[in-house]
């Protein structure tokens, strides 16, 4: 393992976002090894050189610490949005889940995005944290078939291993549910995918689901992409049918994206599974609001 040097790694989510309600970020992780194909963090934007190899950030223990400390308000941390914090190496490591103590320490939520079953291990100190902070649980599954996510996502536990972990979370009392995101054009956006994978979370106990019918595509990222779909789907014209139907746009959402999102809301509605961000953050947090009492004066 290589080590690189921080002097943060705790910081503030800039308002007015949204996402998922967290207000810190945290990531313990540069690079990451499960080689999705569609990974937007790959993007040359974000200054990550050696994307493929995972590095730990130095001392990130003792840093993660002091930077809690100093925060005046609690929150909820989110980690996993540039690189998954449970990759093969935190299983000898357990940054993450020492990270995660700390948090609990400090009274902190966690909000965290993962596709690994690793996340597993950690139930004990979610449930802790669950105790007294908001916390929710993200896994992602693209697809419900495992062959496929073989070639899509080459480095991470299958979508059967991750509906298990869904459903290991649920029965531990934990509020988890599916980022059923990217869902990708011509491969992964058709009604039976999409249909199995809220079946399945259902099944699993998600309590939410929260979609994007299509993929970001920029620079070097849209080329290794490119590459990829050339690699692992050869003589299917995909590359073509992107260029053809995207070009250079950023945002390539799926031609079925009205009728996907059509159906996909109909099924979550049948099954009572929240969908929506401002519903999936309001009840996951509605347990740890204090309601104010108004005084007679």
């Amino acid at each position: 393992m290589e080590y690189i040097s921080a002097k943060t790694i705790v910081t503030k989510v800039k308002a007015p976002a949204k996402w998922f309600g967290i207000d810190y970020n945290m990531n313990i992780y540069k690079g990451c090894c499960h080689g999705c194909i569609y990974c937007d963090s790959r993007s040359d934007c974000y200054g990550v050189e050696h994307f493929d190899k995972v590095r730990a950030k130095e001392n990130a223990l003792r840093i993660i610490r002091d930077d809690l400390r100093r925060k005046t308000r609690s929150g909820v941390v989110g980690t996993g949005a540039m690189s998954d914090p449970y990759n093969p190496f935190e299983r000898k490591l357990e940054l993450t889940r020492h990270a995660l103590e700390l948090c609990h320490g400090f009274e902190f939520g966690a909000a965290i995005a993962t596709k690994s079953a690793l996340l597993e291990r950690d139930i004990d100190i979610l449930q802790d944290i669950a105790e007294y902070s908001p916390v929710i649980l993200k896994i992602t599954v693209t697809t419900a078939c495992d062959e496929l996510a073989a070639k899509l996502e080459p480095g991470v536990s299958r979508p059967s291993e991750r509906f298990w972990l869904l459903e290991r979370l649920s029965k531990a009392g934990l509020y988890a549910g599916v980022l059923l995101m990217p869902v990708l054009p011509f491969i992964e956006d058709n009604l039976e995918n999409v249909g199995e994978i809220v079946r399945r979370a259902k099944d699993a106990g998600a309590r939410f689901i929260y979609p994007s019918f299509g993929v970001t595509l920029r620079g070097n990222q849209r080329v290794w992409y490119y590459q990829k779909l050339e690699e692992l789907f050869p003589g299917q014209g995909l590359v073509e049918a992107y260029q053809k139907r995207f070009g250079e746009a950023y945002e390539c959402r799926s031609p079925k994206a009205a009728k996907l999102w059509a159906y996909f809301t109909e099924e979550c509605e049948k099954r009572q599974i929240l969908y929506r961000m401002e519903d999936i953050i309001s009840q996951y947090k509605r347990p740890y609001r204090i309601e104010q009492m108004s005084l007679p004066f």
